[in-house]
This record gives structure tokens, sequence and C-alpha cells, in this order.
């Protein structure tokens, strides 16, 4: 492996440990407190039955937990990067949309808007929101194409062994 690859798989690495933490310290956040995850997830009025937003508000931090430490650890990067790029767009949507009602409704500049977005940081600004959201998903994407990352990762380390022992 030349100095080039070597470079690429630990930039690739501390970026997948990076979002693994914050994604876990963010799923933490609202593991520790579901009932401020859960008015957040009603304000945006899109789940209408409440034994869904009971079962979002419960099982979606879970995932995202679940999520960094397979990050973190190294384990189904492509797929875990792939799923949590979904859920930031989602996610992303979602809070753009209902930044833009509140901006409307105060006759706000958007970028003046300030709320909890539910992201388990409490109040954020609209735009550094949407700028934060746009980067965890340009690192997901980028992790989720499988080129970058492997450094450190626990698959690559157990088929290494594997491969010795033949």
């Amino acid at each position: 492996m030349n100095r080039r690859e070597q470079v690429r798989n630990w930039v690739g690495a501390a970026l997948r440990v990076g979002l693994g933490l914050w994604v876990g310290w963010l799923g933490l956040a609202k593991v520790l407190d579901p009932v401020t995850f859960l008015k957040a997830v009603r304000q945006y009025d899109v789940i209408h039955f409440p034994w869904l937003l009971n079962a979002t508000a419960i099982l979606l931090p879970w995932l995202e937990v679940f999520c960094a430490v397979l990050l973190v650890v190294g384990i189904a990067v492509r797929g875990t990067s792939w799923l949590l790029a979904c859920l930031l767009a989602g996610f992303t949507v979602l809070v753009a949309v209902h930044g833009w009602q509140l901006a409307a409704a105060q006759g706000l500049a958007p970028c003046a808007v300030r709320f909890d977005c539910g992201c388990g940081t409490g109040e954020v600004w609209l735009c550094t929101k949407l700028l934060e959201n746009a980067v965890m998903l340009g690192v997901s994407v980028v992790l989720g194409s499988g080129r970058l990352g492997r450094a450190g990762s626990v698959r690559y380390a157990l088929l290494a062994g594997c491969a010795t022992r033949a």
C-alpha cells in the first residue's frame, strides 16, 4: 500500500469515527430525554398516529446509537453510512421546511430562526443546522462509497487475521 492510500484510509477512518461519535452523542441525548424528543417530533406534524409517534420517539434514537457504534467500530460501514445518509436527507428536508415556515410566520429571515429541531442539542439556528446536516450527509455518502475508512476497522482486521492463518 502506497503512502497516498494510507493517508486516504486514515482520513476515512477519522471521518468514520468522527461521524460515529457525533451521531452517537446526538442519539444518546435523545435516548436520555425521550419526552423532549417526542415533543420535537410532534412539532413537525408528519406522524399522525400516537402509537407510531411514540415508537418513533423511542426507536429512532436507539437506531442512531446503534449506527454510531457500528461506525466507530468499523462494522457494516457502507450500509450504515447509506442508512444515515437517508435519515439525514429526510431530517434535513423536515428541518428546512419547518424552519422556513417559522421564518414566514415570524417575519424573519430564515437564518434568523432559532428553534429546537429535535436533534438533541437544544435550540439551533436554522442555517447552522442545515450546514451541519449537509456536512454529515456528505461524510455519510463518502463513507458509503466504500473507498475510505477501512483503516482501524474491525471487519478488515478480522479478515486480515483470517487470511494470515489460511
